[in-house]
């Protein structure tokens, strides 16, 4: 599996950014908190959703990021090295939290530029509703599907992501449609959800043409 291509010229300055954090300079890791915390808050939302915990989530990424900062060596970008680890605090979260409720904020906006109070409640329903049949997912297949169909990040910057093949990784987005489908079929609102926001009958016909045959390897 390989990794996106790096820019010499940033894959430099980010190199010169984490050996500055890494030796202690304590305004380059606040330049590194700012410059990057909207992007580690991002990734985590779309996978959990937003709920209580989340300041706590995005405090354990950023000790994990520095943590692991020294080993940074710049063969990765920088955002492909913060999106892995954001996906692993993530992957670990709903693994403890699995049976338990995680109360969950709206994630797509109504398309009208003025939405009614009705329209924003219907939106918020339908998102939790979603969210929540995403809680019966095995943990993989919900971060392949929310960073892929969610977020809409490429297959391929997805299984970097989750340090997974790409065929993999679409065995997992295809499950989790096939199994979100079901939920569609018994839930009104979660059928509109997905229709509208994501195009599913095409995105979900696709994946399943795809990945079918390597849906028995037991990804």
């Amino acid at each position: 599996m390989g990794v996106p291509a790096v820019n010499p010229l940033r894959a430099r300055s980010d190199l010169d950014l984490a050996q500055r954090c890494v030796s202690g300079d304590r305004g380059a890791q606040r330049d590194f908190f700012q410059r990057e915390r909207h992007r580690v808050h991002a990734i985590l939302y779309r996978i959990v959703g937003s709920n209580a915990d989340m300041e706590d989530l995005l405090q354990e990424a950023f000790i994990q990021i520095f943590r692991s900062m020294a080993g940074f060596r710049g063969e990765a970008s920088l955002a492909t090295w913060l999106d892995r680890i954001a996906v692993r605090v993530a992957y670990a979260y709903l693994s403890k939290r699995r049976n338990e409720t995680v109360r969950l904020a709206l994630v797509p906006e109504p398309v009208s530029s003025e939405p009614s109070a009705d329209q924003r409640m219907m939106t918020r329903e339908s998102t939790r509703r979603l969210y929540g049949a995403l809680d019966s997912l095995a943990v993989a297949q919900r971060v392949a599907f929310t960073l892929h169909v969610i977020d809409g990040r490429p297959l391929r910057d997805v299984a970097v992501a989750m340090n997974a093949t790409v065929v993999a990784t679409k065995v997992r987005v295809w499950r989790a449609w096939r199994a979100l489908q079901q939920a569609a079929e018994r839930d009104p609102l979660i059928a509109d959800l997905l229709g509208t926001s994501t195009g599913k009958k095409k995105q979900e016909k696709g994946h399943e043409s795809k990945a079918s045959e390597s849906s028995a390897r037991g990804m």
